[in-house]
């Protein structure tokens, strides 16, 4: 099958990349390298370094494609609150531009990448895909924003689509920037590095952590399962962990104390959040293979910058400074 990706150079989407390719796919891939590396790409795949508004690029690009997984994004949600924009432009925006070129070449089907951060607060725990979205965020909203347009488009136009709703997707080599970090790979760096772990508020908000090789498996199966058109369905682990059950975790994983320092919770963002798997389950066949403290294992242990870590050492001071704004338990 000939397949694009769009956002292939990132974290999730060289990871689907590598497995489509691993199955035998011809591969397509689109970044524009904000946030993605090349270098993540196996030599299979086409790689075309541009932008999803590029009608022209898009439409050469999809000549013969059977699928798209459409991932290109900004994700980042702290920095949504500060660029509501750009976040409306790129993943409304984009969005829309690649379901343009789908329908103007007649690709089959389109797989998006959307986010559980869409539900917001909600009071039943796990959250169903029935249950009305509350975003808390520009990122949400434009996630949310974008599903509705996927839906709409998709059958006005005639095009199978299927939105997955990705929880706190993590896994080797997810990229650590300053300014939003993820908190696994953020987590483990700090506690290697002898820091303290700032945790906003009590420590007792919690996330669906879902390992990167669980998340690839229900992609894969979006692209070809029957009965998913127009459908929106939850990829996560199913299990509701804490930011303070995270830290034991890293804690036992690593073999060592770690040190959090909790600071105010005016940013401690969306309290609970877990994902009812019984749709995917039904539809893809999806089942989590890989829970969080095996996940932690393989990222310490598969990812080069963790395993090369100086050994144990007394640990900093807790009275470290540490950045405003920084959300360390805000999740890609």
């Amino acid at each position: 099958m000939q397949v694009l990706v769009t956002g292939g150079a990132g974290f999730l989407g060289s990871a689907l990349v590598r497995r489509l390719v691993l199955l035998g796919h011809d591969v397509r891939v689109i970044d524009d390298l904000s946030a993605g590396d090349p270098a993540r790409l196996p030599d299979e795949a086409s790689f075309s370094r541009g932008d999803v508004n590029d009608l022209p690029r898009l439409w050469s690009l999809l000549q013969g494609v059977e699928c798209v997984y459409h991932l290109a994004a900004r994700v980042s949600v702290p920095e949504s609150v500060q660029y509501p924009r750009e976040y409306n432009a790129v993943n409304v925006g984009g969005t829309v531009s690649v379901l343009e070129a789908v329908r103007d070449v007649g690709v089959k089907r389109l797989v998006f990448v959307s986010s559980g951060a869409i539900y917001g607060n909600q009071a039943a725990q796990p959250v169903s895909e029935s249950l009305p979205p509350h975003p808390a965020s520009p990122y949400a909203v434009s996630k949310l924003s974008a599903e509705q347009y996927v839906k709409t488009i998709g059958q006005l136009w005639k095009v199978e689509t299927v939105c997955l709703r990705v929880f706190n997707a993590y896994g080797p080599d997810q990229q650590i920037p300053v300014s939003h970090p993820p908190v696994i790979p953020h987590f483990i760096h700090t506690a290697l590095g002898n820091g303290s772990l700032v945790v906003h508020g009590n420590g007792q908000q919690t996330r669906d952590f879902v390992f990167l090789d669980d998340v690839i498996n229900a992609l894969i199966a979006a692209a070809t399962a029957p009965g998913v058109d127009r459908q929106v369905i939850n990829v996560g682990s199913g299990v509701e962990t804490s930011i303070n059950d995270l830290i034991q975790h890293i804690e036992k994983v690593l073999a060592r104390d770690v040190y959090p320092l909790y600071v105010d919770s005016q940013n401690a963002g969306v309290q609970r959040l877990s994902a009812d798997l019984t749709l995917a389950r039904d539809l893809l066949g999806y089942k989590p293979q890989v829970f969080l403290e095996e996940g932690l294992r393989r990222v310490v242990l598969e990812d080069g910058r963790f395993s090369n870590k100086p050994k144990w050492t007394a640990p900093r001071s807790l009275t470290t400074t540490w950045p405003n704004g920084v959300r360390e338990e805000e999740v890609e």
